[in-house]
């Protein structure tokens, strides 16, 4: 180990202050997960590892999503360093966040040459070399508090092996538990007039509308959430005030007849999701739930009801975050839309499933194609585009981080409408999880955003098996 003191994060650190700040040392993931994270540590000291740069460096060439992401966290740093001396990179340069705001913090490049008696760990692996550039840092710094800041569990094991302080990187994490995500309803055991004193009905333009207080309703409320009891009670939230909310009165038998292109919703949540899916004032749509609940056939049949017979849209983009899916496309044969048609067979599975008790289901899938324009298309060809009058499908969307998942839906021009959909217990992103995954951060930042919804369906409806499985494997 040489004459590195080893320091074991559970110890008391320094005291961080402005004139005495913390070191965060990013690791690549950090920056690909988020491409401003520079931004983010206030006034304290960023530091790249040289290592980290040169792994930008080779993932920032081809067509792949995660490429997108180097370049522009290339460009932030560039930004940021712009034409300062070496000395002044390796000292710190202050970040600059607007023009009229005063710098906070600094950024600075960190080598990883280390002298023979501090390296801890063999230097084959990039992760080693990192890990051994701040151990040297942290003897160089012993009044500073060095913190290693990276999504990969296993360096942040090994960091602590190493006497290395070092956590998750949790800026656009916006809940700790996934249990208080949005469900995008409320459930009443009894009957809800039970539970609400004062109310005032008013009925307008063919709609029965609820005025009541906002402490009527214990739990948090948010624009279009729905609220029902056991009774049959559905009513939809139309506006949060301080003091009052609004209702709107919703018919669950009628929603749970009414077909869209020949589906009926199975239980009370698909049908909440259909009439969030076919309003044409909701501009975003987030549907989760377990495999089999429903999410990709009720929004595939939404979205060719609002194509063909309204013609509301013009055309419906279909694209999935699948891992492995922007590395393996480019080997795959044909054209883009062939190619990504192996990775959206969900859409395709589903477009048969409408249709398989037709006299002529393959006749009736090639009306459909023939009638809406269905677009398959990747995430990179999303990426610096803008749609109008378009629905955009979004599948597989727990697999997309934060900042992805914000490139996409800025998108969406006039007249467009996103969907999203997942499952939060089958994320494949190694550096993600259910509170870090972008679909949580978009239910969570779009939860006061009076035109989206979100629904958590529940059940799955696909099959018996299909729900023992769920269950018990």
């Amino acid at each position: 180990m040489g004459d590195v003191k080893l320091v074991s994060s559970s110890q008391v650190q320094p005291e961080a202050t402005t004139e005495n700040p913390i070191f965060y040392i990013l690791d690549t993931n950090v920056l690909i997960h988020d491409p401003t994270a520079i931004k983010n540590f206030d006034e304290h000291h960023v530091i790249i590892p040289i290592t980290v740069l040169e792994e930008l460096d080779k993932l920032k060439s081809g067509k792949v999503a995660v490429a997108a992401d180097c370049r522009q966290a290339i460009r932030e740093i560039d930004n940021v360093l712009g034409r300062a001396s070496p000395e002044l990179v390796e000292e710190g340069v202050p970040i600059q966040r607007g023009k009229k705001m005063k710098p906070l913090g600094s950024l600075s490049v960190l080598m990883t040459e280390t002298p023979e008696n501090v390296i801890l760990l063999p230097t084959h692996l990039n992760d080693n070399k990192i890990l051994n550039a701040v151990a040297f840092l942290k003897q160089r710094h012993p009044g500073r508090r060095v913190v290693l800041v990276t999504k990969d569990i296993n360096m942040r094991l090994k960091a602590r092996g190493c006497g290395i302080e070092s956590e998750d990187y949790h800026s656009d994490q916006l809940l700790s538990d996934i249990a208080h995500l949005n469900k995008g309803y409320i459930e009443f055991q009894n009957s809800f007039w039970d539970e609400i004193e004062d109310v005032h009905t008013e009925h307008s333009n063919g709609c029965t509308l609820y005025h009541l207080a906002r402490k009527a309703i214990q739990q948090e409320v948010y624009p279009n959430q729905f609220l029902y009891d056991r009774t049959g009670f559905l009513a939809r939230v139309v506006k949060v005030g301080k003091e009052k909310i609004i209702l709107r009165h919703l018919d669950l038998n009628k929603l749970m007849e009414r077909e869209t292109w020949g589906l009926k919703p199975r239980d009370a949540y698909q049908a909440m999701a259909l009439n969030l899916l076919l309003d044409p004032d909701v501009h975003l749509v987030n549907l989760t739930g377990s495999a089999g609940s429903g999410k990709t056939i009720l929004a595939l049949a939404a979205a060719i009801e609002m194509t063909v017979p309204t013609k509301m849209y013009r055309r419906i983009i279909a694209t999935r975050s699948t891992q492995g899916l922007d590395e393996d496309i480019g080997f795959l044969p044909g054209t883009e839309e062939e190619k990504m048609e192996p990775w959206l067979g969900a859409i395709t599975d589903n477009l048969e499933a409408l249709h398989w008790d037709d006299d002529n289901s393959s006749s009736s899938i090639e009306y459909v194609l023939a009638k809406v324009p269905l677009l398959f298309k990747s995430l990179n060809y999303i990426r610096g585009r803008s749609f109008q009058q378009s629905l955009i499908l979004i599948d597989e969307s727990q697999n997309l981080t934060p900042h992805q998942i914000k490139t996409i839906v800025t998108r969406a021009g006039n007249g467009s409408k996103v969907i999203c959909l997942g499952n939060l217990a089958q994320i494949d992103t190694p550096y993600l999880s259910p509170t870090s995954s972008g679909l949580t951060y978009l239910t969570e930042r779009f939860k006061n955003f009076e035109h989206g919804g979100s629904l958590q369906l529940q059940g799955v409806p696909r099959s018996v098996l299909a729900a023992y499985a769920e269950k018990h494997l």
